[in-house]
């Protein structure tokens, strides 16, 4: 199976091409990335043409998609909301979404070397005093979600019980001040640098994909938790 990714959720930019042999299970993967907070326009076309030239593949060769959908910056959801769904009806291959929550918890679970069972809070800045929030554990080296995904003041954030270390990853940590005591004293450590990542977004894709399966390039739709009044009045997002 040959899986292209994306990202443009955060600041970051990024593709990834994912090649496995389901015969023998060997996996090859590929990934280019940027930071650059406004240029993922400019970025994301060169870096998937990169990728399927380094592999001797063109888009044909594509067996399926995927995306981190969000929640995140709304530009940047749409950025690649649209490159992913132009490519999905043009070659008439499935899509598989990503949270982008879920990729940054499997980055944690890379950073720190998580075992089975620990558990890891991820946070984004949502901006306008609010802040995206998922919790996850490590299943199989992987993040299975505890909750599901919301979007509330610092202050409301809460951790489930149950046995397992806790970690926190992403930039709402940076708001970790205004998190509830209880919270920031269970954490045994943060990185609040973490962002979603195509190669992560791409290895997520490919166990969801042998599960389930993807979706139409119609159902390939980016995932913003705040209702859509709220979004518009952030500038630039």
């Amino acid at each position: 199976m040959n899986l292209l990714a994306l990202d443009t959720s955060s600041d970051g930019c990024s593709a990834a091409l994912l090649r496995c042999d389901g015969g023998n299970g060997d996996e090859q993967l590929t990934f280019r990335s940027e930071l650059a907070p406004r240029g993922h326009t400019r970025l994301l076309m060169p870096m998937i043409r990169e990728l399927l030239n380094e592999a001797g593949l063109t888009p044909t060769d594509l067996d399926a998609l995927a995306f981190a959908c969000g929640p995140g910056s709304f530009t940047g959801l749409r950025i690649a909301t649209g490159v992913v769904q132009g490519l999905a009806y043009g070659l008439e291959i499935p899509v598989v979404p990503v949270s982008s929550l879920q990729a940054v918890a499997a980055g944690a679970i890379e950073h720190f070397g998580l075992p089975e069972g620990d558990k890891v809070a991820v946070a984004f800045d949502a901006r306008m005093g609010e802040v995206y929030w998922a919790s996850y554990e490590c299943r199989d080296g992987q993040p299975e979600a505890l909750t599901q995904e919301r979007v509330c003041p610092p202050e409301q954030v809460v951790l489930e019980s149950g046995a397992g270390r806790w970690f926190g990853a992403g930039s709402g940590w940076r708001l970790q001040d205004q998190f509830p005591l209880d919270v920031v004293n269970a954490i045994q450590a943060v990185d609040d640098g973490l962002l979603p990542r195509a190669d992560r977004v791409a290895r997520l894709a490919a166990r969801s994909f042998a599960v389930n399966g993807g979706v139409t390039a119609a159902q390939a739709q980016p995932v913003y938790i705040r209702d859509e009044v709220a979004w518009k009045k952030l500038p630039g997002r």
